[in-house]
């Protein structure tokens, strides 16, 4: 059989397919035009932006990760105060001799982590420098996770994201390629919200020994 016509074969698309991948597909757009408008605005007046945004969609799109009953009750995404003293321009050098670390990724199967740059410029004020992965696959992108010791006890206890350049989440670099880590963007990944959601959480390196007291927080009622 040709190539051709196994692709005549191949059985259709359920309908509702169009509805989630659509919505996916708006969601993403939105999330990459948020990016995109922080990385042109002072840093604080970008998170209260990225805040708007972001309790805006989790509101209203279809694409939210909560769930019924969560997003009737929702009030806004708890966060830290914005912290100056947690953004901050660092420079990237290989990560060499370091193997890849499958997780697993729910209904994508495993997802490969290919450990490809460390920072320089954390150590002194976070106590240790972390590690960016690339995300094998079709594109790729970069991803950096990481945990501190507030996690299970302000945070959620699988740790955050601060960067997810397959969705956008990327705050770009300085005019000399310095990257801009700011931790009062860190958000929680999907599976905080929701069972329905398996997400890779930080590797054992990328856990900080110090809380982080900026990003995305539990609620304090």
């Amino acid at each position: 059989m040709t190539a051709h016509a196994m692709a005549l074969s191949a059985p259709a698309a359920p309908a509702a397919d169009f509805t989630r991948f659509s919505t996916l597909q708006d969601w993403r757009r939105q999330i990459a035009d948020l990016y995109a408008a922080v990385r042109g605005l002072p840093p604080e007046a970008g998170w209260r932006q990225w805040r708007a945004v972001r309790d805006r969609l989790f509101r209203e799109h279809p694409q939210s990760p909560l769930t019924g009953k969560g997003r009737a009750e929702f009030a806004g995404i708890a966060c830290f105060p914005y912290d100056p003293a947690l953004r901050f321009e660092v420079g990237l050098v290989p990560a060499v001799d370091r193997e890849t670390i499958p997780v697993e990724a729910g209904k994508d199967g495993l997802m490969t982590l290919v450990p490809y740059a460390l920072t320089e410029g954390l150590a002194g004020p976070l106590g240790r420098e972390l590690t960016l992965y690339w995300i094998a696959g079709y594109g790729g992108g970069t991803f950096l996770p990481f945990g501190d010791a507030s996690n299970g006890d302000g945070t959620f206890a699988g740790g955050r994201y601060l960067l997810d350049t397959i969705k956008s989440a990327d705050l770009g670099a300085t005019p000399d390629g310095r990257l801009i880590l700011d931790f009062n963007f860190a958000y929680y990944p999907s599976c905080a919200y929701s069972e329905a959601w398996v997400c890779p959480l930080s590797p054992r390196e990328n856990r900080l020994a110090v809380p982080i007291g900026a990003g995305e927080r539990d609620r304090i009622d």
